[in-house]
């Protein structure tokens, strides 16, 4: 089969297209789809960097997110038939695993997976639209819903806005009732986040985002219910480096850090004064569960979420595909057919 091949860690063209990549068979429990369409996630760009202490089995094709037809059924697999059409879930959780890191992902024509990571896809939502979904939206859930808790009418500043969790992030605040104010480098991103639901755009490059906040909402008071309290009730930020603190900084007596991640470094600058001070609640969130998709799912399926693409590539250009991620010059997901 056709596949792109990660062989070593390294830079961008260390992804070679390989025409002639062994087809996968199905074991027992297991099915073989035939991929309709892979999205690509900040954590391939990790993966084909390397990542300290995780060692991975090589060669590895990439690609989290996977959907597609079944083309082939092993022993024992029950519940499914050839052609249906489905989501994968990319969590093994029965073995441990993750598809496109321990096992073989979706940048490749075929894809093995076990049977228990199925999810199957309404005819409503297309293969692109799926692939879209488990990695960046299933995180933002996760985050926003379950850990987050947005309530309606709170501020939440989301850091990150344009890329895939971020626009399911502004949608989700926006479903839950909250005023929305998404950072956006460009008038080009800044547009396409209103279109989603933002409520103000900050242009990070342009304007510093806590001083951008503190001009428009006040600054954060010190006194708990002060009639003005100031500053925002939620901060999303999966970025870290240096805009961790001021992000803190941003928030009202109270208020809520939202974190999921780290791409532009987990080891910021800390200042321990503005967590006592305000009385701040840092909540992380890991991933996402399978309740989380059905959810997102549903969500699509009644068109009151939707599913950003920034650009669908052939295969073959798979690796520009994800370098335009690594240079963080999409909006939404980035999908490869």
């Amino acid at each position: 089969m056709k596949a792109l091949v990660l062989r070593e860690h390294g830079g961008n063209e260390k992804l070679r297209l390989e025409n002639d990549f062994p087809d996968p068979q199905a074991g027992p429990g297991d099915v073989v789809l035939r991929v309709r369409a892979s999205s690509l996630n900040y954590h391939d760009v990790f993966t084909r960097r390397g990542m300290p202490g995780i060692t991975l089995p090589m060669p590895i094709i990439i690609g989290l997110d996977v959907a597609g037809e079944i083309v082939a059924l092993g022993a024992g697999v029950d519940g499914w038939k050839i052609g249906d059409r489905v989501v994968v879930d990319p969590i093994n959780r029965v073995d441990g695993g993750l598809v496109g890191e321990t096992t073989h992902g979706g940048l490749a024509e075929l894809c093995r997976v076990p049977a228990h990571q199925l999810i199957a896809l309404p005819d409503e939502i297309s293969f692109a639209e799926a692939a879209a979904l488990p990695v960046a939206y299933g995180t933002a859930r996760r985050m926003m819903v379950t850990i987050g808790q947005i309530q309606p009418g709170e501020k939440v500043l989301i850091l990150g806005a344009s890329g895939g969790v971020g626009v399911c992030c502004v949608q989700l605040a926006k479903l839950a009732g909250a005023q929305v104010i998404a950072c956006a480098g460009s008038e080009e991103k800044a547009e396409r986040l209103r279109a989603v639901g933002a409520d103000q755009i900050i242009r990070y490059t342009e304007r510093d985002f806590m001083k951008e906040v503190f001009q428009r909402f006040g600054k954060p008071a010190r006194q708990r219910n002060a009639a003005t309290p100031g500053g925002v009730d939620v901060v999303v930020n999966f970025t870290g480096g240096d805009t961790w603190v001021n992000s803190l900084r941003c928030l009202r007596v109270g208020g809520r850090l939202l974190t999921c991640g780290a791409t532009a470094g987990f080891n910021p600058a800390e200042d321990l004064r503005y967590i006592w001070t305000f009385e701040l609640q840092i909540r992380g969130s890991n991933g996402w569960e399978r309740e989380d998709l059905h959810q997102l799912l549903d969500l699509v399926r009644r068109k009151r979420l939707k599913v950003l693409i920034d650009r669908q590539w052939p295969l073959e250009q798979g690796a520009q595909a994800l370098a335009s991620i690594e240079q963080r010059r999409v909006t939404g997901k980035v999908v490869v057919i």
